[in-house]
Parts: structure tokens; C-alpha cells; sequence
């Protein structure tokens, strides 16, 4: 039956026949069913990577399949979510080796997106640490590979918008903690060359994010905080904290019960925001100790936060550019200040060094928006994306839902490559979606 879909964007919507599937089994029938398909994890990329005509939802494909505690060693099916294995890890004594800001997504996407978080510059992409992987090819055969086995599909698929095969099973390697605990500092930066200056004093420091106010001009154009984090010692916990150093955070949230009406979201609503959120900082410099949820988390204790960009949905608008390109960064968010886009999200980081085939970061700057939909908002974003090329960058295609196939092309020297091991693995194109025949990826 088919039934209307949509990612955490809440925009395009797509009429789909979308099926769940438990065993291998069932999965091998219904690939051999369908013509064409994309593989769907919990739908939580927001544009339309994994949006087609007919879909395959892996959600229900989530056993554990062994736990090496001794090595840090985690072997699980591609439907799990990154919440579920660390239910199970955590209180091991083990992390993830990298996580994006929602623990909501399944293994088997956060591989397709390839996904970064707060540590790039110190331990790269989440493929970085894929021992190897299981992958089902369009004649329902099933191929192992790893960095060094079968290398050529391993890469395609690392960032591969789930266009090379469905994942099965993976077997990835965790991080040692000693506590579920961040040793967290916060610097409060009045504005863009201080912040930048301070992402590199603090370098050394695994964790590193700021939210910046993209609508600020003068003086304070581009005020920040920085927020910085390590994994807490036992020694740097208290008293209370000690009772438990490996405890799970509360699992209580709250949820937006309806769509908010589109009206909130304008310049004005952004301002205060912004203003408020900038000075809840009272000190330049705060330190403490908090839960892993609220610094690698914070979103993900309001259910259903997606509403809050009316039923219109929103687009999440993701680029990076290299360092050298410090002044393109700036007249990007000039550009986005002059047109009145503020959002609620404005997320900065720093990458460091990657050479992958089809994965999105590079050494650089990368700054994440959330946009509302509104009139001519996709005529502006071609405007920056025209900045973004001309500056060496790129855009994430998680998170695209709108880029025209020359912007990927310009962004991604080794396009061609990929498009040609997707031919060499499924001639046929028969894994596809809205955003592949978009981007000419499966359509040419």
C-alpha cells in the first residue's frame, strides 16, 4: 500500500510503497520484486536521499550481532540506530567513534551520509573506523567489503547516498571512555576572526562546534560560542556523579504536538533568538561537567522538532570550504544577512583532512543552516551556491534537497569515478531516488 513519506525536512513529500522487512529472507524477495528502489533508514537525512517511488525501511533489521567489550569491537545489522548501540555500549565503557548531532539515525544511513561530527579534525568520518561491512547488490547478491576488500564499492558507499547496494551487517570499532560524562568549555567570541582564532587555539581539543548568529553586522558580524569537549575522567566528576560514571542520560523528552504556523519563523523571531541565546552566556569563559546528551544531543530531547518550521517544512543548507577561503566564508554571511536568512541552527565547525571519493567534508569551514521554505528561497540559495563554488567548496548532499547537478559536479572532483563503480555494480540503475536522478547520478 502506498503511503506518503517524508525526511526531517519535512520537504519534498513523496508517494511511496515503502516496505519493512525483518530477515534476510524477505529482503532478497522484495529486491527481486522491485524494478527500481532506494534503501530508507529512520528518514531522518533531510532532503530527498532517501526518497523514490518504492522504498525498502530498514528500521526493523536492527539485532546486535556480537560485542567484543575487550577490544571495542560492535558487529550489528544496518537498521539499528545509533540510540540503540549506545544503550548497549555506554554502560561498557565504549562510544561511538564519531556521531552526527542526532543519535536517531541508523547505522546503515549514518554510512550512506558518511556522517562527521564535532571531532573531524581529529578522527575523520564515521567510515574511518568501518572494520567491514555486508552490502546487497542489485541481483541480491551479498558482497563483503572493507578498505582493502572489494575497496572500490567500500568507498562508493561511504557517503554513496545508499546508491551502491543496501547495507546488511557492519562491524565497526568504538571509543574507550571512563565516564558517560563531557568535560565541556564554552567561549563566548564577539565575533568571526575571534572564533576562527579560537577553533585554532583549541585545536587540540576532540570536540569542537560554535553557534554562530549569521545576522549580526558591524563590529559583532558573526558573534559565536564556541563549545569544546573531552570525555570525562573519573577524576573530574563529582560526588553524585560518581555514584554512576557510566550511567545512560534520562530518557525523558518532551514533543512539539502540532506544526507552528509559518509566520513565527522571520528575521525578527530570529534576532531575538539570537540574542537570547548569545546572552545566556554570562561569562566569557564557562566550564563544567555535563551528560553526553545535552553536548552531543541537545536536539534530540524535543520529539517531533522538526514541526517547529510549519508544515511549509524547511531545508537544511550544508557547504564547506577550504581554509585558504577565509574571505568567501564572509561574503557568504554577508550574503545571508543582507537577505534576511537567519535560522534558529547556524552550526560552524572546522574540518581537517579527508581525501575520500564521494564524502562531503574537506579541510575547511563548513556552516550548516535551517531554512523555512518561502518564496524564492531556492533562486537565493543558487546565489550562494554560486559563492560556494567559486570558493572551492561543496555542498552536503545529506542534507540537499535542491542543488542543481552542475554544483555537485564543480564540487566534487572525483564524480565521475563513483558514477562509474555505481555502473560497474548496478548497471541498471535500479537503486535510485529523487535526489540521485536530481543530481543526474542514476538518470543520465
Amino acid at each position: 500500500m502506498k503511503k506518503k513519506i517524508t525526511n526531517w525536512g519535512n520537504y519534498p513529500i513523496q508517494e511511496a510503497d515503502d516496505r519493512l522487512f525483518s530477515f534476510d529472507t524477505e529482503l532478497k524477495d522484495t529486491i527481486s520484486e522491485f524494478s527500481q528502489f532506494i534503501p530508507r533508514g529512520n528518514g531522518r537525512c533531510y532532503g530527498d536521499a532517501s526518497l523514490s517511488e518504492k522504498t525498502i525501511t530498514t528500521t526493523n533489521f536492527n539485532k546486535v550481532l556480537s560485542f567484543d567489550k575487550e577490544q571495542g569491537l560492535f558487529e550489528c545489522q544496518s537498521g539499528i540506530t545509533l540510540d540503540q548501540v549506545l544503550q548497549i555500549i555506554v554502560p561498557a565503557g565504549w562510544f561511538l567513534p564519531v556521531t552526527p548531532g542526532t543519535k536517531f539515525i541508523t547505522l546503515g544511513g549514518a554510512i550512506a551520509s558518511d556522517v562527521h561530527g564535532k571531532n573531524h579534525h581529529v578522527d575523520g568520518c564515521f567510515s574511518r573506523h568501518i572494520k567491514e561491512m555486508d552490502i546487497y547488490l542489485a541481483d541480491c547478491s551479498q558482497i563483503t567489503c572493507s578498505p582493502t576488500i572489494n575497496a572500490d564499492i567500500f568507498e562508493a558507499t561511504c557517503g554513496g547516498m545508499g546508491l551502491t547496494g543496501l547495507v546488511s551487517r557492519v562491524l565497526f570499532s568504538l571509543k574507550k571512555i571512563e565516564t558517560s560524562y563531557i568535560t565541556q568549555k564554552q567561549i563566548k567570541a564577539t565575533n568571526l576572526d575571534e572564533v576562527l582564532e579560537l577553533f585554532q587555539q583549541y585545536s587540540h581539543f576532540t570536540y569542537s562546534v560554535a553557534w554562530i548568529d549569521c545576522l549580526k553586522k558591524g563590529n559583532n558580524f558573526g558573534r559565536s560560542i564556541l563549545m569544546l569537549g573531552e570525555h570525562a575522567t573519573l577524576q573530574e566528576l563529582s560526588e553524585k556523579q560518581m555514584l554512576n560514571p557510566l550511567a545512560l542520560p534520562s530518557q525523558k523528552q518532551i514533543k512539539l504536538p502540532f506544526y507552528l504556523p509559518s509566520f513565527i519563523l522571520n528575521k525578527f523571531t530570529v534576532r531575538i533568538f539570537n540574542q537570547l541565546f548569545y546572552a545566556k552566556n554570562f561569562k566569557k569563559v564557562i566550564d563544567n561537567v555535563v551528560s553526553y546528551e545535552p553536548f552531543f544531543y541537545p536536539l534530540d530531547k524535543v520529539l517531533d522538532w522538526n514541526k517547529g518550521y510549519s508544515r511549509k517544512g524547511f531545508v537544511q543548507y550544508q557547504f564547506v570550504i577550504p581554509m585558504h577561503a577565509k574571505k568567501g566564508l564572509v561574503d557568504i554571511l554577508n550574503k545571508i544577512g543582507e537577505n534576511g536568512i537567519g535560522s534558529f541552527l547556524a552550526v560552524l565547525k572546522v574540518f581537517g583532512k579527508q581525501d575520500s571519493l564521494i564524502g562531503f567534508p574537506m579541510e575547511g569551514y563548513t556552516l550548516a543552516l535551517d531554512i523555512p521554505i518561502r518564496d524564492n528561497l531556492f533562486t537565493f540559495l543558487d546565489e550562494l551556491d554560486a559563492l560556494v563554488v567559486k570558493n572551492e567548496g561543496r555542498l552536503y548532499m545529506s542534507k540537499d534537497a535542491r542543488m542543481k547537478a552542475t554544483v555537485l559536479k564543480e564540487g566534487y572532483p572525483r564524480l565521475d569515478e563513483f558514477k562509474q563503480i555505481l555502473k560497474k555494480y548496478d548497471p541498471n540503475s535500479k537503486f535510485h531516488s529523487l535526489l540521485s536522478d536530481r543530481l543526474l547520478l542514476t538518470s543520465e
